[in-house]
């Protein structure tokens, strides 16, 4: 009797696909890379479909390949709500976060604001200053500081961020700028633009900026909700009028009445819309 693709194949293809290669595909599965190669070079030859083109740019989908990337989309969507599922039976449910790097910090440290420990759901931060992909549920909410235009996303604009420039005191003139592998936020382009000639010093993360700052190294910018509430720093200026950005509460069209994203949802929107 003919059977179809395995299902582990599907589920090993559908991670490779989504991650662009085989050493986060084999970190997110917990198999080796050498186990996913030669896996997928069976499965290929079972098919008898190019799926990938190997090169410098990591496993590049064929026509072939992105044909079937889009039907297993599909069930990694499906696994996602039978985890649910699953997990209202035996206890809270993890519901996946991502933001920026403040956001979810401020989410984190002020969680008993918006939580308890009897909730249907728990939190699983994702910061990232990269917006993971809601459509494949990579994450079940987002935080985004622009109204997205994807048709399968819910989206609510819950607010505005404010940005400011802060440092230990009013007589440090330097500023702390980004590395060459930083992630070049709105607010580190500002920096570069505005006062790159003063820049001292440079890191690759915001908490180390901020620890320098409070140390008197140099001035940095930060959301007024952290900077206002940090010790050791002092605000030096209103706030940057260019650097305002909206904030948009994002989730999947299909997922986001789920009962345990459904409260998240709702708890954290509460909770940015009262926070100054």
């Amino acid at each position: 009797m003919k059977t179809g693709p395995d299902w582990n194949d599907l589920a090993y293809f559908s991670a490779i696909a989504r991650t662009g290669g085989l050493m986060r595909a084999a970190e997110e599965l917990g198999v080796s890379a050498a186990t996913l190669s030669r896996r997928m070079k069976a499965f290929e030859a079972a098919l008898g479909r190019r799926l990938f083109l190997h090169g410098a740019d990591g496993y590049k989908l064929t026509s072939d390949g992105q044909a079937l990337a889009r039907q297993t989309r599909s069930m990694e969507d499906a696994a996602r709500q039978i985890d649910i599922w699953q997990g209202q039976a035996t206890g809270p449910v993890c519901v996946r976060i991502s933001a920026g790097t403040w956001t979810a910090f401020d989410l984190a440290e002020r969680l008993s604001d918006y939580w308890q420990a009897n909730d249907a759901w728990v939190p699983e931060f994702m910061y990232c200053d990269l917006d993971l992909d809601i459509a494949r549920r990579e994450v079940d909410i987002g935080i985004r500081n622009r109204r997205p235009d994807q048709p399968w996303v819910a989206r609510q604009q819950i607010g505005w961020v404010d940005y400011a420039i802060y440092s230990a005191d009013k007589t440090v003139t330097g500023w702390i700028g980004p590395s060459w592998d930083a992630a070049i936020t709105p607010s580190l382009r500002w920096i570069q633009q505005n006062h790159g000639d003063g820049i001292v010093t440079k890191v690759n993360s915001p908490h180390l900026a901020c620890a320098l700052a409070r140390a008197g190294v140099g001035r940095v910018v930060l959301p007024v909700f952290v900077g206002d509430r940090m010790d050791g720093l002092t605000r030096l200026s209103e706030p940057i009028a260019e650097l305002r950005s909206e904030q948009w509460l994002v989730s999947h069209h299909e997922g986001r009445n789920q009962p345990p994203i459904r409260a998240a949802l709702d708890a954290i929107s509460g909770y940015l819309r009262r926070r100054p």
